[in-house]
């Protein structure tokens, strides 16, 4: 693969304790990182943005076709041991983080497995770091602390007990999250959603 470290993955411990979920540092490596922020959509508004409006030149099409494949899919299936083959999977993009954004949740039932791959080059804001939380109370009450950079990959198994989140933070902040969904009609829903959204800020920041 041009951009995924297949083989990282298979290597990384899957933790189990508040939940499953694993971290791998340098998922991507430091030029496929630069590549996708020389062609990263320009997103200067909170939100999650669809894929589809992508132009066919930019990198990040790439990666996502790379997830998108076979080779990825299996290695997550084995791994968490999830049935997701045939699953419909759902992606979005992120450049923006608002101050109100990080809020402790443990994602959607309709999610089964959540993957966030960060992608901006050297974090060094003490906020806007993930956080695998213990409970759904407390922001500071976490086994790890995720930095969004660098390509580094965040891959957990979605439920009631799958708390995460961040301390507030204001400003550019990318990323990209795919998940696998428990069906068609959940991933149409938030498809649609995501749309509406995107459409409604492009609607505001030309007016």
């Amino acid at each position: 693969m041009a951009h995924l470290n297949i083989a990282k993955l298979k290597a990384a411990c899957i933790e189990t304790a508040p939940y499953s979920y694993t971290i791998v540092p340098g998922f991507l490596s430091p030029e496929s990182v630069a590549a996708i922020n020389a062609t990263y959509p320009k997103i200067e508004k909170g939100g999650s943005y669809p894929i589809e409006s992508l132009e066919s030149s930019m990198t990040i099409k790439e990666v996502i076709d790379e997830l998108d494949g076979p080779e990825f899919e299996h290695v997550i299936a084995e791994r968490f041991g999830v049935e997701i083959a045939g699953r419909p999977k759902m992606y979005s993009l992120r450049g923006y983080t608002r101050a109100k954004d990080g809020q402790i949740h443990t994602d959607s039932k309709d999610k089964i497995i959540t993957v966030l791959l960060y992608l901006n080059q050297d974090w060094k804001q003490p906020s806007g770091r993930l956080r695998i939380l213990r409970n759904g109370t407390s922001v500071d009450d976490y086994v790890a602390e995720v930095p969004p950079d660098n390509g580094t990959l965040l891959v957990f198994k979605r439920s009631e007990t799958s708390w995460h989140g961040h301390h507030p933070f204001d400003g550019p902040r990318r990323s990209l999250q795919m998940n696998w969904m428990t069906s068609e009609g959940s991933k149409g829903f938030h498809a649609v959603r995501h749309k509406i959204s995107a459409a409604v800020k492009k609607v505001l920041a030309t007016s």
